[in-house]
């Protein structure tokens, strides 16, 4: 009986008032509710000591406020939002254009699918094992480019780097562009070094999808030996909404084991393995449904991971989970090993297709179940592909 009259607010919809992501419109702070905005601000009056937050131009100030205060401001927006009658100055809008909703502080991104990492193994080191010895003592990971994490919708320039030729290296547009399909984790509260897994979650509020576009040619002549480095750090596209963490209480699952223990410092008490499913349209083609389940290092283990060192986790650091990808050749969460490195093209469109070429668009989207049978939503992340941009000089 909510006052929301949106046909896509409802338990049986990704955006009902089981999930109420958050986001920025310009009116400032907002929650999502169906496919409707509805700004906060106006609504201050109606939050007591949380009206700050709601009323700042950004999810910055709730990012550094904490989990107390994100607990006390989601009981408070089910109770509105599901209110028979609306309460004064509440006015739903469009979503209209996506806008990155906070500041991204570091930007961290995991290698933490055991499918997607022997796939890539076996690509790359074909006469190798294609898992290294450390892949299943820790979660490797490496620090990207927080200047270059954009909104979901923001077009992407195809990349110049350097890749391997016959005669030595040319720096040219990338010929294999490719996504990678992932899950971000968005955190918060008061910076804090060496957590444990257990105390991770009090410091994500909540869930964006990412992808991490790489240029694999140059990915491919830069990599050794320090790793991704200008192949990734070109473009990170993110979710405009974060569903909160809070709403997967029915989504947690334990991951899969590892052939060996963890050491103390990464072992959890109640793993945090999500059971989300993505799909990654190519062109309007659903060429993929990588599931998250099988990821074998959870966020929780990550943050105690990177924070091992004594490094902070502060408010408005990403973590992005890694590519997703499942056992299966159409649950791979990359384009590289959909059509294994190019050897084995998949048709789009009625076209054989390998990599990205200019004009493509690729969106992801996922969802989890909620509780008593509903259905979490996580915002889509989309971009398209345009020509890489002239070299200066030329």
């Amino acid at each position: 009986m909510s006052w929301i009259e949106d046909p896509a607010f409802g338990p049986d919809h990704p955006f009902g008032p089981q999930t109420l992501p958050y986001g920025v419109t310009p009116d400032g702070v907002a929650v999502r509710v169906g496919d409707r905005a509805l700004p906060l601000r106006p609504l201050a009056g109606s939050f007591g000591r949380l009206a700050d937050l709601v009323s700042a131009p950004d999810l910055d100030p709730l990012l550094r406020a904490g989990r107390p205060a994100w607990s006390e401001l989601r009981a408070r927006l089910v109770d509105l939002v599901t209110a028979p009658t609306a309460p004064r100055g509440a006015a739903l809008t469009d979503l209209g254009g996506e806008i990155l909703p906070f500041t991204v502080a570091d930007y961290v991104d995991f290698y933490s699918s055991r499918h997607h990492a022997e796939n890539v193994g076996r690509i790359f080191r074909p006469d190798g094992d294609p898992l290294l010895p450390n892949w299943t003592h820790l979660p490797v990971g490496y620090h990207g480019r927080a200047g270059t994490v954009v909104v979901s919708g923001t077009p992407v320039v195809r990349p110049r780097g350097q890749r391997r030729a016959e005669g030595g290296p040319v720096f040219e547009p990338s010929a294999r562009l490719d996504v990678e399909a992932e899950v971000g984790f968005v955190c918060g509260g008061p910076p804090e070094s060496r957590l444990t897994p257990d105390r991770a979650a009090d410091h994500v509020l909540g869930v964006v999808l990412v992808n991490d576009w790489s240029a694999r040619d140059v990915q491919a002549w830069e990599y050794q030996p320090l790793g991704p480095f200008l192949a990734k750090s070109f473009a990170t596209s993110a979710s405009a909404w974060i569903t909160p963490l809070e709403a997967f209480s029915a989504a947690r699952v334990a991951p899969p084991a590892l052939p060996n223990p963890v050491l103390p410092h990464l072992a959890e008490e109640r793993p945090w393995g999500l059971d989300l499913t993505l799909e990654v349209e190519w062109n309007g083609e659903v060429v993929s449904r990588p599931p998250f389940r099988e990821m074998s290092w959870t966020f929780a283990q990550q943050l105690a991971h990177l924070s091992s060192n004594g490094a902070p986790v502060r408010p408005g650091d990403l973590i992005a989970s890694g590519t997703v990808s499942g056992p299966g050749v159409d649950e791979r969460g990359s384009f590289l090993e959909l059509t294994w490195n190019g050897r084995d093209p998949v048709v789009v469109a009625g076209a054989e297709r390998s990599f990205l070429e200019d004009g493509d668009t690729v969106r992801i989207t996922a969802t989890a179940p909620g509780p008593d049978g509903s259905v979490v939503g996580l915002a889509e992340v989309v971009g398209a592909v345009l020509a890489a941009a002239p070299v200066q000089g030329r």
